[in-house]
This record gives C-alpha cells, structure tokens and sequence, in this order.
C-alpha cells in the first residue's frame, strides 16, 4: 500500500475570514487544544469526524467546503 492521498482543509482561511477568529477561539467552540487545531490546519492531524462538523457549523458551510481529500 502506498502512502494515502492527503487530506487539506481550508481551516485556516475560514479562520481568518470569520473575523479573525483566533485558534484558541476555534479550539474552545469545537472542544480540543489550540495545538490540535494547529496540527489541523497544518495538515498534520485529520479531526474526527465530530469536530470537522463542528469547524463547519461554526463557519457556516458544509464539511466539504472546509475539508478536501486530494485522491
């Protein structure tokens, strides 16, 4: 097996997008550590599946316009 296609999100700009949301802020209303949201959105940890809905929600969009899989 080969290496899997990698998951890319659009975190970071959404972030910055919704009034310059800080991580902490994002970490807080979705429940994990500033550092996971971090390693979110430097491609270095997919959320479960519970906290990529919750990213959404808060942004306002579908999963799928936060969340991409490149395969």
């Amino acid at each position: 097996m080969g290496k899997a296609p990698p998951i890319t999100n659009r975190v970071k700009e959404l972030r910055e997008a919704h009034g310059a949301m800080s991580q902490q802020a994002l970490a807080d209303a979705i429940g994990v550590t500033r550092q996971t949201v971090i390693a979110i959105e430097q491609g270095k940890y997919s959320p479960s599946l519970e906290s990529a809905f919750r990213i959404s929600r808060i942004f306002g969009v579908g999963v799928e316009d936060v969340f991409g899989w490149e395969g």
